[in-house]
Order: structure tokens, then sequence, then C-alpha cells
């Protein structure tokens, strides 16, 4: 005969379910904290390729996305510090005269630490942190917040910031004149000194400094930023994805690898990892991806439009002479190394549906060395 136990026999279960549940509920927070991570950084990449190609665009973005507060000394942090931003598109933010533009400026060139260089060491520093653009009027602006800058770094060097603001032009002229091979005049010290005689507030600046100031120019010209805002390398920074993969040709039907990169909505594929320019670019707008089948390779994807009815899919690919033809494919057959990484690839090529590029800009060597812009 059964005999149910009493309540007193019966252990006290509340500790055990407190425990898991608290357990799971810290999975969970975990779990969204990483999602949310995720999201922030993807949010965050984006907004970073949105400025290098087009900077008031991009951080309009970051600072709706929330991922910004906008007010300068916020964007000046983000222009000084962030990595992988194109100098030329912070030279243009920073070149700009409305009011943000100019405070921006200002707390750009107020995060440089100037103290204890001297006026080359500074100019150095400060011309590598971003591109000068090529208005006067933006070149001036910018040389100006330098000069001031540095006077409040370095009370005790120059009389005034004028004598700072038009030596630093010198020394500028003087790097045009020593080391660009157009020039055949060259500028000898004895002139540099010359030009630069009554510029400190009508006193003449000691001509030891003068001639520290001429040597280090001679023996190393500036490093300018080489960027600008053609070169692609900007866009595949933190790519949503890329890999090694095998694309079927499409005329000739034959395999061949390329490392593929996946970013703003568009597939580019290199013939290697080090190419600066993609061999071609395939856009995914208005295209869908499936799992197929094909002989002797099991683990294939497919790029297609639905609504093709046997036209060509708007691509492009760069050959060997560096000539840009129109891609000849009604799609796109890639092969993964596994199930796995077919799926994967699958999935992120859906995601990135989200982002919709307006135009792919193709830089590429030609014999005429001529940009060429592929609109779509």
């Amino acid at each position: 005969q059964f005999y149910p136990p009493s309540m007193n026999q019966i252990p006290d279960l509340t500790p055990l379910i407190l425990h898991l549940t608290s357990v799971m509920n810290s999975k969970a927070t975990i779990s969204c904290n990483l999602i949310t991570q995720r999201r922030y950084s993807k949010q965050f990449s984006m907004g970073k390729k949105k400025f290098n190609m087009d900077p008031k665009k991009g951080i309009n973005y970051l600072v709706e996305n929330k991922l910004m507060d906008g007010g300068a000394q916020s964007i000046a942090e983000f222009l000084y510090k962030e990595e992988g931003l194109n100098k030329t598109a912070i030279g243009e933010f920073l070149g700009e005269r409305e009011e943000l533009h100019l405070k921006t400026l200002k707390a750009f060139v107020e995060l440089h630490e100037f103290s204890d260089l001297n006026l080359v060491q500074a100019l150095r520093q400060f011309l590598w942190s971003f591109r000068l653009p090529g208005e006067a009027q933006k070149i001036d602006r910018m040389m100006e917040a330098f000069a001031t800058r540095y006077c409040d770094c370095n009370t005790h060097v120059f009389q005034s910031t004028d004598t700072c603001y038009i030596l630093s032009f010198a020394i500028i002229m003087l790097n045009t004149s020593l080391h660009n091979p157009c020039v055949k005049d060259k500028t000898t010290l004895e002139r540099f000194i010359s030009m630069n005689r009554g510029i400190n507030n009508g006193d003449n600046l000691p001509d030891e400094l003068l001639s520290k100031l001429y040597e280090s120019i001679r023996n190393e010209p500036f490093k300018i930023p080489e960027d600008d805002g053609n070169d692609l390398t900007h866009t595949f920074f933190n790519p949503d994805r890329e890999g090694w993969l095998l694309k079927l040709g499409g005329r000739v039907k034959t395999w061949k690898r390329r490392w593929f990169i996946l970013t703003d909505n568009c597939l580019y594929y290199f013939e290697f990892t080090t190419d600066k320019e993609p061999r071609g670019i395939i856009p995914l707008e208005n295209l869908c991806v499936r799992e197929v089948p094909y002989a002797r390779k099991p683990y294939c994807l497919e790029l297609y439009n639905p609504n093709s009815r046997g036209q060509k899919i708007k691509a492009c690919k760069t050959e060997t002479d560096g000539r840009v033809v129109e891609g000849k494919h009604q799609s796109y057959t890639i092969c993964a190394a596994s199930a796995e990484e077919r799926d994967s690839w699958i999935e992120a090529i859906r995601s990135d549906h989200t982002y919709k590029s307006k135009y792919i800009y193709i830089y590429t060597h030609t014999h005429t060395h001529t940009h060429t812009h592929i609109y779509i």
C-alpha cells in the first residue's frame, strides 16, 4: 500500500529553482548583450564606410543611430582616434566653413600635443593626421588653427601666431622646392633665411632655428597621406565577410580560386588577398542567393536575378590589361569548402541586403591611368 509523503518529508526546492532562474536570466542577459554589441559593431563599421564615401552622410548616420552625440568634440575624437578612416575624407570634413565644422577643426587640432616639438616635427604630426584639401581658403583655415595650437603648446618660441603661420607656409613651400623633381631652382639655406627676415613681429628669427628647420626638411620630406577618395581600400575595411571561394567562369566553364569580400551590398572578388583593386564586382541589389547542387562540387551557392528573363546580371570585371568590361553572367555559381561555410555565406549575403549601395566607384590602372565610374 502506497502512503504519500508528508509535507515535512518533501525537500524544499525553492533555493534550487531560484538558482536555476538566476543562471537562466544571467545567460539571457549575456546573450542580449552580445547581440547588442554585434549590432553596435556592425552599425559603427557601416558608419565608417559611409564616412569614407561621403563624410557628412557618414557623421549623420553615426549620430542618427546614437553611435555619436554629434557635438564637435565627439566628432573630432572620432576623426583623430578612429582607425580605418580615409584621410582625404577627414580633410574634406575639417575644411568646411559651417559652424560645426569650424568647431570640429578647433577641437581636432587641440587633440594634437605639440609641446617641446620644433615646428617641422609638429607639422609632420599634423599633416599626417589628414590630407590637406586643394582649396586655398580651406588650407588657410587649417594652418591658422595649427599655428594657434602650436603657440599654445610652445609659448616662448614665437612672438605671435602670425609668425608661426607664415613660417609654417614657408616650410611647406620649402618641402615642395627641395623634393619636387619639377622644381629646378632649389631653395638654398641662405635664401630660406633671407625669405623669413622680419617675420617675428618685425624681428628676425634666430639663424640657428631656421637652419635646423631647413636641414630637417632637406634630410626628410613630409610624408603626406597618399589616399584619395578613389582608393577602394577603405571600402574593404572590416567587411561583413571575406574568404577564399571557387568561382565558375562565364563563357569558359572553369573554376578559379578567388578572394571574396562582402561589404555594402556588393560582392568583390580578387585574385590575391594583397590586391588593392578587385578583379570583379557583383552588386547584390535585385539578386537572390540559394544553395545549388553541382557535379563534383557539393557545396555550391548561386547568385541569380529571379526577374531577369535571361538577361545578364549587371556586374563588371577588370581584364588583365586594366580594361573594365561588363560581366557576361546570367547567374554566378560559387563553391565553398564545406556545407557550413556555404550556409554562412548565404546567410551573410541575405543579411547584407539591408544596406543598399548607391554606386560603385572603381579605380583602375589602365595604360592612361584614368578613373572609371560605373553607376548602377
